[in-house]
């Protein structure tokens, strides 16, 4: 599955984790829209990459409201 990297910081700030997102159209002004939000993106997004769908990665993860939009085939 295509998807965008949005890094964030978890435990205080210790660990920094992957967070995958289903992007919405391209790119614009250096921001990408998501697939589980009307209103949120990613600024200054990394190229885009072919995720798999369950991932074993550590510190990565998809984001669980970007999986459901994909497994009920919207947007």
């Amino acid at each position: 599955m295509i998807a965008t990297p949005e890094r964030i910081r978890e435990d205080g700030g210790r660990t920094e984790v992957t967070v995958w997102h289903k992007p919405v159209g391209r790119v614009l002004e250096e921001f990408q829209a998501i697939a589980c939000s009307d209103t949120e993106g990613v600024t200054l997004p990394a190229p885009r990459q072919d995720v798999p769908l369950v991932l074993d990665q550590p510190d990565q993860r998809w984001c669980t409201d970007c999986l459901t939009v994909i497994h009920n085939g919207r947007k």
